[in-house]
């Protein structure tokens, strides 16, 4: 069986009292894709917030066995939680990907994202400030970023709201093959149909009578 690299026991989350999670548990293992699907508001982006030390559970633990996979957690947020207004490049930003990579010197990073902005086919954009950018533009610099470092654990939360569509094929494409290379993904999408045929597992997060929970 496959090592667990996060294992999410009996946590509860909310913010200022209200309890958005209860009672959540959940193993996420080496080489997984798991989606996580619900509705919007169901509490998604409130358990990807925990696995990422952003919220802390009101109660119930999230243990990492291997610590060195909290150093090496790519993260693409929601599209609509970036500041466009900063006023940074999108080399800039797939740049700031690698800062906890203590082990590698500045060329190595140089070329790192040279290699990182080739792949994802952004080098006209490269010198580009994000506020210039299309938001299918945006939404590949995001994803450079997340995975410019090599990560052991891929989190992504509604990656394709923005993706064009001649993109599309490309970007699951990409992320089967970061899954092949020994990254654990986590994709987080409203829509269960369009991760159905990309994940090993899924879950679903929604509203019950009295609070929103997850069902494996």
């Amino acid at each position: 069986m496959s090592n667990v690299l996060v294992d999410i026991q009996d946590i509860c989350a909310g913010y200022d009292g209200n309890i958005l999670l209860r009672d959540v548990s959940l193993k996420i293992y080496e080489r997984d894709f798991l989606g996580i699907a619900g509705p919007n508001g169901g509490g998604k982006t409130t358990l990807v917030k925990c696995i990422l030390g952003l919220l802390k559970p009101v109660s119930g633990c999230i243990v990492f066995p291997d610590r060195e996979v909290k150093n090496r957690t790519g993260y693409m947020p929601q599209i609509n939680q970036t500041d466009r207004k900063f006023p940074i490049l999108a080399r800039e930003v797939i740049e700031s990907g690698l800062m906890a990579a203590k082990n590698k010197s500045k060329s190595e990073k140089k070329e790192k994202v040279r290699v990182i902005i080739k792949e994802m086919d952004i080098e006209n954009i490269a010198e580009k400030a994000i506020g210039k950018l299309s938001g299918g533009q945006l939404q590949r610099v995001l994803l450079a970023r997340a995975i410019v470092n090599d990560p052991k654990l891929l989190i992504l939360d509604e990656p394709s709201s923005y993706v064009d569509k001649p993109f599309e094929t490309h970007f699951y494409q990409l992320l089967r093959t970061i899954n092949n290379k020994d990254t654990a993904i986590v994709l987080v999408s409203h829509d269960m149909e369009t991760i159905r045929s990309y994940a090993k597992n899924m879950v679903w997060v929604e509203e019950t009578l009295d609070y929103k929970t997850l069902i494996v």
